[in-house]
């Protein structure tokens, strides 16, 4: 059986170095939300048909396989919480790994504006995130899904039977790491370093 634990938030709320800490801490394979989207970027172009098609069915594969071989994964997400359709695609994610018999946790990262824009042009995420290189549009684009679209659940608002939800504003990603496994009971798996990391 394999589990899921995705960690949802915000542009630059601190997503990927939550998810590479937690990675590091208990084996787990973790898929970025940037990893599908920069590869169907570089064959399709930016935002095309062919690229949205493309990176729903890498990650959709992604996912089939992880249970089909037992693989613990990790995912990160951004949710836009006001759209129907949200709620059925994290729900659908959710049945294929419990009914498989595996768990499904859903972290949700919270921080204020002025956090993430200051995130947003980090070092760690230039390297990792071509797409996000081009600092102006980035930070328009931060700007704009903020007043577009709902990207964090209200105080008493749960979707999921394990969701937790950490304002990582003053947080260092291992600190939230932590935080997330005590509450899950979260167990580090017997893996070798190239199972799980292998090029990172």
């Amino acid at each position: 059986m394999a589990n899921l634990i995705i960690v949802c938030g915000p542009q630059a709320v601190g997503k990927m170095t939550v998810a590479e800490s937690i990675r590091d801490k208990i084996k787990y394979n973790l898929m970025t939300n940037h990893d599908s989207i920069e590869i169907s970027d570089r064959i399709f172009g930016f935002a095309t048909p062919a690229q949205k098609e493309l990176n729903a069915v890498f990650r959709e594969k992604v996912f089939e396989l992880a249970v089909k071989h037992n693989i613990d994964m990790l995912f990160t997400y951004v949710c836009a919480f006001e759209m129907p359709e949200e709620k059925e695609y994290l729900t659908g994610l959710e049945n294929l790994f419990v009914s498989n018999g595996g768990n499904f946790y859903f972290v949700e990262l919270s921080s204020d504006i002025e956090t993430r824009l200051q995130r947003n042009e980090t070092p760690h995420r230039m390297q990792r995130k071509a797409s996000k290189r081009d600092i102006e549009w980035s930070r328009a684009d931060l700007l704009s899904s903020a007043q577009r679209h709902r990207l964090n659940t209200d105080r008493d608002e749960f979707w999921f039977k394990n969701h937790m939800k950490i304002d990582n504003s003053d947080l260092e990603p291992d600190a939230v790491a932590d935080m997330v496994i005590r509450e899950f009971n979260l167990v580090a798996k017997e893996k070798e370093e190239k199972e799980y990391r292998f090029g990172v």
